[in-house]
């Protein structure tokens, strides 16, 4: 029986995972992401384990953490930090995203109090539109990082399909590339290209990346096991490396739609229901305050998620062959929304399995 709702992560799997990832990707390196997470240094061991190369995060609280534990490998910053950030990112991430000279030259100006030095990488927009410069304003913005006494330029980024949902294509990554290989002639030396995330796996394993793409920052196809593009498996990697277990708190035959004039519930929405008559139905100590119910997934199909206040989810259990009892776990694949709400939640116990 569980008390409480708890969250299992399968070591063991997200290593394999990333040994298989790493494996695919011929020659690029892997940033691992441990940020959906929240900076988990039991996953970021693990992805150290399958051969990732470094690891990112976006908040400098998760690297903190990290750095905490003695992982001796460079980190990466994956969100741009605010000028006020500056000299806490210089001291805790060896890499940052930027596209703001205003931000770095306050990592410059904070490199130079401290003593030590800082790499970027510089972030075009091919088209997704979430962050980075257009590539008309890549000229100016190098001109100016370039002169900066502190701050090496390491390479070029883009963000590709998180949120614009643009897939990752011979086209915009070899735009990036050609844009890396102008950066290169104006400085004078080789950069990284940094060609996108979890999206950009299939185009790599196909063999159709471009051939100067040198780095991937990987998280939710490592952890997940699942392509960014479509959420189909992918590479055979595991799909199950993390689970979440709720208990029942409730279990009773209902009327299958409410009784009574319907208005909004609770988070202002117009719930619709089908009558399909009086149904078994089980109520889980998992609510929305912990993770979208569209994003759970029941490992038993005979499991029907039909909703969720803040702190319950209602499941309809009629076609199991015995009712639930009170405390008794059904079990969830969460997607990427709800692993990160999971993950941020402190009312989910988190337990670790497949150490070593």
């Amino acid at each position: 029986m569980l008390a409480r709702p708890t969250v299992t992560v399968d070591l063991a799997k997200i290593a394999e995972n990333a040994r298989t990832v790493v494996s695919t990707m011929h020659g690029i390196d892997v940033v691992g992401v441990t940020k959906v997470t929240c900076g988990s240094t039991d996953v970021a061991r693990a992805m150290l384990a399958g051969g990732v190369v470094a690891l990112g995060d976006s908040r400098l609280e998760n690297i903190e953490r990290m750095r905490g534990e003695r992982l001796d490998v460079p980190f990466w910053l994956l969100r741009a930090p605010t000028p006020g950030l500056a000299e806490e990112t210089v001291r805790l991430a060896d890499v940052s995203l930027e596209s703001e000279i205003e931000t770095v030259e306050a990592l410059n100006a904070a490199a130079g109090r401290i003593g030590r030095r800082h790499a970027i990488v510089v972030m075009v927009d091919v088209g997704d539109l979430r962050e980075g410069m257009m590539p008309d304003e890549l000229h100016a913005f190098m001109e100016r990082a370039a002169t900066l006494a502190n701050v090496d330029i390491v390479g070029l980024g883009t963000s590709l399909t998180c949120y614009g949902g643009v897939v990752p294509t011979e086209k915009n990554l070899g735009e990036l590339a050609s844009l890396t290989a102008w950066a290169e002639q104006t400085l004078g030396r080789p950069l990284l290209v940094s060609g996108g995330m979890s999206s950009s796996i299939e185009l790599a394993a196909a063999g159709r990346m471009p051939a100067a793409v040198d780095n991937l920052r990987i998280g939710e196809s490592i952890i997940l096991g699942v392509s960014a593009v479509t959420r189909e498996r992918i590479l055979d990697l595991h799909v199950d490396a993390i689970t979440v277990a709720a208990p029942v708190i409730e279990s009773r035959v209902k009327p299958s739609a409410p009784i009574g004039e319907i208005a909004q519930d609770a988070f202002g929405g117009h719930p619709a229901f089908e009558d399909r008559g009086p149904r078994r139905r089980a109520v889980c100590a998992l609510g929305r305050q912990d993770a979208p119910a569209e994003g759970l997934r029941p490992v038993d199909p005979r499991v029907q998620v039909l909703g969720a206040s803040s702190d319950h989810l209602i499941l309809d259990v009629h076609d199991l062959p015995k009712p639930p009892e009170l405390g008794e776990a059904v079990v969830f694949l969460p997607n990427y929304a709800a692993t990160l709400a999971l993950f941020t939640s402190p009312y989910v116990r988190k337990e670790y399995v497949g150490r070593g």
